[in-house]
């Protein structure tokens, strides 16, 4: 997949394409389902297959106060959408000036000019232009003006649930449901960050963890204890992950990220790894001893290998 950071970015001549737009946050399996007619319509037109995308959530230049946490971080996204099989993305900077263009001029400017736009798939609710006036008519006129055809995909609605969508996945990472998450999401939450110096009492416990610097990419899920995956360059190791304040000790930051990989003592710190989140265990737990702590530690180790090995 091709990466162009802006409209300028994209080479002349480069197109015909279909092209799909949004936010993308989380690459879903809503996402993932229009992706897959828009790769359909690319191969049967012979054209490039394109999604257009931005840099963050326009709410959070619009109304900050109410943007929510993202799914991924940019990068993260990419790479997600790499995996999908598109032939390029256009990473747009949402700032004021394009947050300013008038929708007619968005679509003759991006998906006319730049990209030589062939089909364009959105949905139903899509909006663009300044202050979103922008909406489905008016591209299917603009379509029609400049030779493009539009399609509106329907929702993704697994078993007749709600449809998916980022507020979905946010609410069940949010109650620590990972499992369903990962369902949502067509791939496992994973959380990526620097493995930085702690206090070191998991290693005194006998259970040394990675522990990642507070600046991750990717939603943290709700407190607790997890089953997971730790990858460091390129290697995946089965870990135990620990999410929250740690309630037995005082004086540790809230929402810390451990990682103990089973069996294993590795030297991470200052690596850039991912953790995933496969399954919960169990909520956080203050303990009145340490005793108490090393045996329920072990037995969450052992549940980790039932769910990671079954």
């Amino acid at each position: 997949m091709k990466t162009f950071k802006g409209v300028d970015g994209v080479p002349a001549g480069f197109g015909p394409s279909a092209v799909t737009i949004g936010k993308f946050d989380g690459v879903h399996q809503g996402h993932r389902a229009v992706i897959g007619r828009l790769r359909s319509i690319a191969d049967a037109d012979d054209v490039k297959a394109v999604v257009v995308t931005f840099d963050r959530n326009p709410l959070a230049l619009l109304a900050p106060e109410k943007c929510p946490e993202a799914l991924v971080s940019v990068r993260q996204k990419l790479e997600l959408l790499a995996t999908t099989g598109v032939d390029a993305t256009v990473l747009l900077a949402f700032d004021r000036a394009l947050a300013s263009v008038p929708a007619e001029e968005f679509v003759e400017r991006v998906l006319v000019n730049a990209l030589h736009a062939t089909s364009v798939l959105v949905g139903s609710d899509f909006r663009y232009g300044a202050r979103g006036a922008g909406d489905v008519r008016l591209l299917a006129e603009l379509g029609e003006r400049f030779g493009f055809t539009v399609e509106v995909v329907d929702d993704v609605r697994p078993e007749g649930e709600r449809r998916v969508s980022s507020t979905w996945i946010r609410e069940l990472l949010a109650e620590g449901d990972v499992r369903h998450a990962a369902e949502l999401l067509g791939h496992t939450p994973t959380v990526s960050g620097m493995v930085v110096h702690g206090a070191a009492r998991g290693r005194e416990l006998g259970f040394p963890t990675a522990n990642l610097t507070p600046e991750s990419e990717g939603l943290i899920p709700a407190d607790g204890v997890y089953a997971g995956w730790l990858t460091d360059a390129g290697t995946r190791y089965p870990a135990a992950i620990s999410v929250g304040n740690n309630p037995t000790f005082q004086g540790v930051p809230k929402k810390q990220v451990e990682a103990y990989v089973l069996d294993r003592e590795i030297d991470l710190y200052d690596h850039v790894v991912d953790v995933e989140f496969v399954d919960r265990i169990r909520g956080m737990v203050a303990f009145t001893n340490i005793d108490d702590l090393i045996d329920r530690i072990r037995d969450d180790v052992e549940r980790v290998r039932v769910i990671l090995d079954p």
